[in-house]
């Protein structure tokens, strides 16, 4: 194909080399994020963009920009969430995007498993204890454990249900909240986060951001987790009331959190990063280099897939999109 015939796409945010290469060698890509004026770089291209890659949160993907670009047909979006897009505006355009699921499942649970025995077992702050020679003078305090813990898991997706397959091993007692009871797993399903919350030790949060899920992990829920409750959160920042959690850490409502997403990221509150005895991560769930492939893979394929006439293959439920 020549560069003359080349459909013209732009990308919102940097991606990993291994999928802007391949972008740059079949269509013709504008480096979006790029632009030190980008409603003149959007105004240029206006009539010539029919696909967007999404990466990051550079620029909202919401109904400005579909404006800004008529031509527009797919929003290909880099992770499995897709709150940095206006989902269900694109679907009343009749524009499809497309996420990124199952390539980051495990990395993610993997990581959330981590989380959580890093919080519980205070693991970080051994490591500093050992690093500062404190060792010396006498052994570490003992911690909490994860033995006789229930743990309620908010969102019980692909993820959720692989840490929940993975907590299995680690013989607790496994509950969820969710939209809906699911047919398919033998674990109790709490309709009520608070009653959840008081009949459990340990919330994990997988929950997707958007309305729905703003802030349900609150003030009220987390005085129902009580004294002992441990809050993990691999999802997204927004699901859990930050300021309620801080005050909760700080009056000692409950016992720890492990946060690898946060509401404002990548600003941390200077409250949070205070509290020695929680467990703090820059949002690195799916971030090794084999997962980052993988998911930079299955961007590229969406739009090849699609400009290809074979339509997406991982289309999100807000798009209006039946396989033949």
């Amino acid at each position: 194909m020549t560069a003359q015939n080349k459909i013209e796409i732009i990308m919102t945010g940097p991606l990993m080399a291994y999928a802007a290469d391949q972008l740059k060698a079949r269509f013709i890509v504008h480096e979006l994020w790029k632009a030190e004026d980008k409603a003149a770089a959007l105004a240029e291209l206006r009539d010539r963009v029919r696909g967007v890659a999404g990466g990051g949160a550079h620029i909202k993907i919401d109904g400005a920009l579909f404006d800004a670009l008529p031509k527009l047909e797919i929003v290909s979006n880099f992770g499995v969430g897709y709150d940095n897009v206006d989902a269900a505006e694109a679907g009343r355009r009749g524009l499809v995007v497309t996420n990124t699921p199952d390539v980051l499942t495990d990395e993610v649970a993997d990581l959330a498993l981590g989380l959580l025995l890093s919080t519980v077992r205070q693991l970080p702050q051994v490591d500093r204890y050992l690093r500062e020679g404190k060792w010396l003078a006498g052994a570490y305090p003992l911690t909490t454990s994860l033995r006789k813990r229930k743990i309620g898991i908010v969102g019980l997706g692909r993820i959720g249900k692989a840490v929940a397959h993975r907590l299995e091993a680690f013989g607790v007692e496994i509950a969820y909240h969710g939209r809906s009871r699911q047919a398919d797993v033998a674990y109790r399903y709490y309709p009520s986060l608070v009653e959840m919350a008081q009949d459990v030790d340990t919330l994990v949060s997988v929950a997707p951001g958007g309305d729905s899920t703003y802030h349900i992990i609150n003030a009220e829920v987390l005085k129902a987790l009580g004294p002992n409750g441990i809050v993990v959160n691999v999802g997204r920042g927004t699901v859990i009331d930050e300021q309620a959690l801080i005050k909760a850490l700080q009056d000692k409502t409950i016992l720890s959190a492990g946060l690898d997403v946060f509401e404002d990221e990548p600003r941390v509150p200077a409250e949070l990063i205070a509290l020695d005895h929680v467990v703090l991560l820059p949002h690195v769930g799916s971030a090794s280099v084999h997962t980052r492939e993988q998911m930079g893979q299955l961007l590229v394929d969406n739009l090849n897939s699609w400009f290809d006439g074979k339509g997406p293959l991982t289309p999100v439920v807000e798009t209006p999109w039946k396989k033949a």
